[in-house]
């Protein structure tokens, strides 16, 4: 059998805004049928880097192709086979959803019925308000649904959830399992590090302009996972008495508030000191885990606490 086709592949992107470079020799590709999360601080050039590939932005340098074809050259031909849900703009501020969604329906040969996708993203709920008037999240949820009418064979979705209460969040996320599903290549940005755990077969780490790490969110996770406990308590806790009552060779952080990790060799007498000392602040240590990092820490340890 063979192999399939990525779905987007990107090699070398050099993108500059005048003389800032936002990507800077990124590379990365996300396959076939899956769920693709690029995830990275602001301005590390995630949203630059879908929009090259959507055909709105010209590179400097390297190659980009979108279903094996170029983004702007081929863009007519991509246009019935890609939906692109924008984080700014896309929708005329006047306009009505159900109205601009039979719309954007009627312009493919087989969509779906925008009736049937309005009801599973609640948009029958807005009535006649202009888009104008929506909240962000409705707003959000109208571009979602208009990305997805033409029944895409990939979709690009920046900041799906952004602005989306725990409702619409859980309808976003089982449309976006449904895609995959159905054999369709979602390529989002998210900071939502639980929302790419949760949806992702493929997560992209961006940080100034480039990849700083990729894989499954499993293998991301598991690297030195079998020497790590991690877990929750009140922020700004004093690790100095941890750190004195553990092996040497053991680290202690607190990264981010609240989120305690401990690295060195995990066994029984360490798992007991740190209960122990949990216990003389007199808390319940929440989340305790052994043996897995989470998105998260490897997010951060990798971009920095800042993001810079």
């Amino acid at each position: 059998m063979p192999d399939v086709a990525p779905a987007v592949e990107i090699d070398d992107l050099v993108v500059r805004y005048g003389d800032l470079t936002a990507v800077d020799g990124l590379t990365l590709t996300a396959p076939a049928g899956a769920v693709t999360a690029v995830l990275g601080p602001n301005g590390a050039g995630k949203t630059t880097t879908v929009e090259t590939c959507e055909g709105f932005r010209r590179q400097a340098a390297g190659r980009v192709r979108v279903l094996g074809l170029d983004p702007r050259r081929d863009r007519r031909a991509l246009g019935a086979r890609v939906g692109v849900m924008l984080q700014d703009g896309g929708v005329p501020s006047g306009a009505r959803p159900m109205e601009v969604l039979r719309y954007a329906a009627g312009l493919y040969a087989h969509p779906h019925d925008p009736d049937e996708l309005a009801d599973r993203l609640s948009l029958t709920t807005l009535g006649r308000r202009p888009f104008r008037r929506l909240s962000g999240g409705e707003q959000q949820r109208v571009k979602l649904a208009l990305a997805l009418v033409g029944r895409p064979e990939l979709v690009f979705l920046d900041e799906p959830t952004a602005g989306l209460d725990p409702h619409g969040r859980r309808a976003t996320w089982e449309l976006v399992e449904q895609l995959r599903e159905d054999g369709v290549s979602v390529v989002l940005t998210t900071h939502l590090m639980d929302e790419a755990e949760q949806l992702a077969d493929h997560v992209v780490i961006v940080h100034r302009g480039r990849v700083v790490a990729a894989g499954s969110p499993r293998a991301l996770t598991s690297a030195g996972a079998e020497r790590t406990l991690t877990f929750r308590g009140p922020g700004g806790l004093d690790l100095d008495r941890l750190r004195d009552a553990l092996p040497a060779a053991a680290q202690v952080r607190e990264q981010p508030a609240g989120c305690y990790v401990v690295e060195g060799t995990i066994d029984p007498q360490l798992l007991a000191t740190v209960t122990a000392w949990c216990a003389s602040f007199g808390i319940m240590p929440e989340n305790l885990s052994v043996g897995r990092r989470r998105l998260e820490d490897v997010f951060l340890e990798l971009t920095g606490r800042g993001g810079s």
